[in-house]
């Protein structure tokens, strides 16, 4: 078993975050299924009323995100600093307090879905659809906040096999009930929903009683008391992560609004099929950096600066190999997985085909993004960390898509996710430079 303590070469990293990677992949993979069945056997109406209400859900479960990227950075600096009682107290508390977070927002998503699908321009039949998803989604969100930090957490925990166990487990099981809720008993919709919210609880619950247990990790549920300051500085940590999806998520309604303007309800579809095959493309970047961030975290709890180098030396090199990779696959598998998706409408097909073109060439940049934004959340710099998935998931996106549309019309939308990811990567890349001799890497 590989340790945080350890001196990291090119194959321990890959060894230590492979599973990892591995995890983002099949998440996102399962995602896509997810897709599969909805736009196959529900029909594009009820594809583009998922894609279409997705944004707000993901907001809601953001908060997962945050908790587990800010808690783990805090987990752990302080096993770095040698306490693993208090590193075991701040655990605890976190998660605990994540619970009760998850059932405050599950309470607030169902009292506003509604009020928020018709405002992104849901009406009639797909109004109706966007409810029914995400109701029953959101009975699942206190699990999924779980399953979501305890992803960073068994990282944290030394154990990243666990958290690639989980989240097949979870899988397997979201694609076996969406064949058989939606392909096989015809439940269309809402056996789609069903099928993601037993997956979100299986992955949230099996990670909650493994803690709870005595195991052979780092961590483990304890006894703890209210400390605000833990709180404030796992969300100051996590803040990057909490406003990449919450900003991602606003984003992308805008995106569907200005589909609708240019392509219709097409347009929102096409622009899920880039979403869902996206987040595997990008769930590598991500893998990694989630993968590598505790290790940079403990080697920052112990001032161990010559660790520190190698690590962000080594990380830029192999994200820089894998943009080049996931850049050539993303354009031969562009006709395949465009046609699995939406295949069954010839035009729906050309214009998804068409963006997923496009839209290829922001994984050469998308990595660095990533990585940088969570390298700073490793290193306790939450504020840095949170201007650079401001600027990209916010400031640079709403440019880009409002003015590109204005000269190139809808090629403008596909090209301007390309455009922010260039200046999000300049912007991580410059923010690493400025640091260097603040944090001695």
């Amino acid at each position: 078993m590989i340790r945080l303590s350890e001196h990291f070469t090119y194959k321990k990293l890959f060894l230590f975050t492979f599973p990892t990677i591995i995890m983002m992949i099949f998440s996102s993979i399962y995602g896509v299924v997810d897709g599969f069945f909805v736009s196959n056997y529900a029909g594009k109406v009820s594809f583009a009323a998922v894609n279409l209400i997705m944004p707000f859900l993901i907001i809601l479960g953001a908060v997962g995100f945050m908790f587990g990227a800010g808690g783990s950075a805090l987990v752990g600096k302080t096993l770095g600093e040698g306490n693993k009682e208090k590193a075991n107290r701040r655990f605890s508390l976190i998660v605990y307090t994540s619970i009760i977070t998850g059932l405050v927002l599950t309470v607030f998503g169902i009292a506003f879905l509604r009020p928020v699908a018709r405002f992104l321009g849901a009406e009639g039949i797909m109004l109706e659809h966007c409810v029914l998803y995400g109701r029953i989604i959101l009975f699942a969100l206190p699990a999924f906040l779980l399953q979501m930090e305890f992803q960073s957490f068994f990282i944290t925990a030394e154990k990243p096999q666990w958290g690639l166990i989980v989240t097949v487990a979870a899988g397997v099981i979201n694609i076996v009930l969406d064949f058989l809720l939606v392909g096989v008993f015809k439940l269309g919709l809402a056996g789609a929903a069903a099928a993601t919210a037993i997956s979100q609880v299986v992955g949230g619950i099996i990670p909650l009683i493994y803690f709870m247990c005595p195991n052979s990790s780092v961590l483990r549920l304890t006894k703890t008391s209210f400390d605000s300051k833990v709180l404030i500085k796992t969300c100051t940590n996590g803040m990057s992560e909490l406003l990449g999806n919450i900003s991602m998520s606003v984003v992308s309604m805008l995106y569907n609004i200005q589909l609708l303007k240019y392509a219709g309800e097409d347009g929102i579809a096409s622009y899920g099929v880039l979403m869902y095959v996206g987040m595997i493309f990008c769930g590598v970047s991500l893998g990694y950096a989630v993968g590598v961030s505790p290790v940079i975290s403990f080697h920052f709890g112990a001032k161990n600066y010559d660790e520190l180098k190698n690590l962000r030396k080594r990380s830029f090199n192999i994200i820089a190999i894998s943009s080049v990779i996931m850049v050539v696959l993303a354009l031969l598998l562009a006709y395949p997985l465009s046609k699995l998706f939406v295949g069954y409408d010839e035009n729906l097909f050309a214009m998804s085909h068409r963006a997923f073109k496009f839209y290829s060439f922001s994984f050469l940049f998308s990595g660095f993004a990533i990585f940088g934004s969570a390298f700073f959340t490793a290193l306790n710099d939450g504020v840095t960390s949170a201007i650079i998935s401001f600027l990209r998931t916010i400031v640079f996106q709403i440019a880009a898509v409002m003015l590109m549309p204005i000269w190139l019309e809808i090629d403008g939308i596909w090209l301007s996710l390309v455009v922010v990811e260039v200046a999000a990567a300049t912007l991580s890349i410059s923010c690493v430079a400025i640091k260097k001799k603040k944090y001695h890497y």
